[in-house]
């Protein structure tokens, strides 16, 4: 799993704390089992209460585990890493399943797009003529 280096660093040391063993949990519950999937989302939702006190756009979006995964994965394109890497690293069957998150993307359809434009045209979106706007209206 891709991790920054303080965020790799603070795993590691709570890792340590633990005297973590390969079949423990990470982050356990308070009875030390797995965290369900509700008390995920009550710590994620408790965790944006604190942060939006210093950025108060966090109240009005609906921020969810989904969405950072999702942001994970674009993040991780974005900076280069391969579909099929992306694909293992979020758990997907199949690499059509990642796909989804790359046709949902426009920013980089936006750079592939500016790739293709041939180079004795102007960038920049089409903007049809006149002429055109014209001949499709009459169809």
């Amino acid at each position: 799993m891709p991790l920054c280096k303080p965020v790799a660093d603070a795993l590691e040391a709570w890792l340590d704390e633990l005297n973590f063993a390969q079949d423990d949990v990470v982050f356990p519950s308070t009875r030390g089992g797995r965290l369900s999937a509700d008390a995920v989302a009550r710590l994620l939702k408790k965790h944006i209460a604190v942060a939006s006190d210093a950025c108060p756009s966090l109240k009005q979006k609906n921020i969810t585990f989904h969405c950072l995964r999702h942001t994970t994965a674009m993040d991780l394109l974005h900076a280069g890493v391969e579909q099929t890497v992306i694909a293992l690293w979020l758990g997907h069957e199949s690499i059509e399943t990642t796909q989804v998150y790359l046709d949902a993307d426009l920013a980089l359809k936006e750079r592939i797009l500016a790739r293709t434009i041939p180079f004795d045209s102007k960038p920049g979106k089409y903007r049809p003529d006149n002429k055109l706007l014209a001949f499709l209206n009459q169809l």
